[in-house]
C-alpha cells in the first residue's frame, strides 16, 4: 500500500522541504542530530523528522533514499521516534570522500548504541525496510529494492501500542544537503517469524 503523504506529521521541520505522493526533499539544518548520552555524553535530539502513527503491529515499511551528501555525519533514512529518550533510525552517515557508514542506533530509556558497516563514498542511493513485530523490530537495506539484507534486529521497550514511524535526515556539523525520498509503502510484515515461533497474535 502506498503511503497517504497527508498522513505525515513533523515532529521537528527541516530547513526546507517539498512533499508530493511521488517524493519527499529534505534541506537539512546545520547541527542538527540524534543521540543520546553513551560514550560522547552529549544529548542531540533536534533532527527533522517527519512521521505517521499506527497501532498495527505487524507491518513493513519500505523507501528508498537518495542523498547529496558531503560532510561528516550527513544522514538520512528511516527512523521510529517516540519521544527524545526512545527511538531507533537506520541510515548512512558521510564520513569522508573514501568511505560512509551504513548503520543504526537503537536508544532506550535514553542511552544510545551505535552499530556501523563502511561502505564506499560513491554509494548515493538506498532502500530500507523497517519491520515491526509488536515491540521487537528489524532493519533491513538494499541497493536495488528487491533483495535486502538484515542491518539491525532490537527491541524498544516502550513501542508497547501506537507508534510513529517514518523518515529523518540531519546534518550534525556545520552543512546542509538535499535528501529524497520516494517508493514509500508499507505492506504486510515481510520479516517473517522465526522457525518454530509460535503463531503471531493479532
Amino acid at each position: 500500500m502506498k503511503i497517504d503523504v497527508n498522513k505525515l506529521e513533523w515532529t521537528r521541520e527541516p530547513l526546507r522541504f517539498t512533499i508530493s505522493p511521488e517524493k519527499i526533499e529534505i534541506i537539512t539544518k546545520p547541527h542538527t542530530d540524534l543521540w543520546q548520552r553513551t560514550y560522547y555524553h552529549f544529548r542531540n535530539d533536534n533532527a527533522p523528522v517527519l512521521q505517521m502513527s499506527t497501532e498495527e503491529k505487524y507491518f513493513s515499511f519500505v523507501v528508498k533514499t537518495e542523498f547529496e551528501s558531503k560532510h561528516r555525519f550527513d544522514q538520512c533514512g528511516v527512523v521510529v521516534y517516540l519521544d527524545s529518550g526512545n527511538w531507533l533510525k537506520g541510515s548512512i552517515e558521510y564520513e569522508n570522500e573514501v568511505f560512509q557508514h551504513l548503520g543504526s542506533v537503537v536508544t532506550n530509556n535514553g542511552y544510545s548504541d551505535w552499530a556501523i558497516t563502511e561502505i564506499s563514498a560513491s554509494v548515493k542511493s538506498m532502500w530500507y525496510r523497517l519491520s515491526r513485530r509488536e515491540d521487537d523490530f528489524c532493519i533491513e537495506y538494499s541497493a536495488d529494492g528487491k533483495v535486502f539484507h538484515q542491518m539491525r534486529i532490537c527491541h524498544m521497550w516502550k513501542a508497547q501500542n501506537s507508534i510513529c514511524f517514518g523518515i529523518y535526515a540531519c546534518s550534525p556539523e556545520d552543512s546542509s544537503f538535499k535528501a529524497t525520498f520516494s517508493n514509500m509503502q508499507i505492506t504486510e510484515c515481510l520479516w517473517l517469524p522465526h522457525d518454530g515461533q509460535a503463531p503471531d497474535m493479532t
